[in-house]
């Protein structure tokens, strides 16, 4: 069983900074691309940044130059740093990860969620 945990959320004010992580469990094999998505109240989740293996990375344009994504390989490890936060980036922001797992003899693509951690974002 593959889980993904979140943490580093809570309740920041305006121009603020928070660092979202998420670690990962389980029989894993190797991970392909690991994101960040979030999703406010009465909207659909959207995609804030996502990583590959290979380091590259791809944002929202609403979080270019404030928010970086990277990853730790040898600890399965993602990272989202967010700064000059404003009102409109709270959310509930999840971990996604594309990745492989062994299950016995065989191995398994999978694409995993982690719970979601809340961000708030308020004066």
């Amino acid at each position: 069983q593959v889980q993904l945990v979140e943490s580093g959320g809570g309740l920041v004010q305006p121009g603020g900074s928070l660092r979202l992580s998420c670690a990962t469990s389980g029989s894993i094999f190797s991970i392909d691309t690991m994101g960040w998505y979030r999703q406010a109240p009465g909207k659909q989740r959207e995609l804030v940044a996502a990583i590959t293996s290979g380091g590259s990375t791809n944002y929202a344009d609403s979080v270019k130059g404030r928010f970086t994504i990277s990853r730790d390989n040898a600890k399965n490890t993602v990272y989202l740093q967010m700064n000059s936060l404003k009102p409109e980036d709270t959310a509930v922001y999840y971990c996604n990860a594309s990745l492989w797992v062994v299950t016995g003899a065989d191995y398994r693509y999978l694409e995993v969620w982690g719970q979601g951690t809340l961000v708030t974002v308020s004066s």
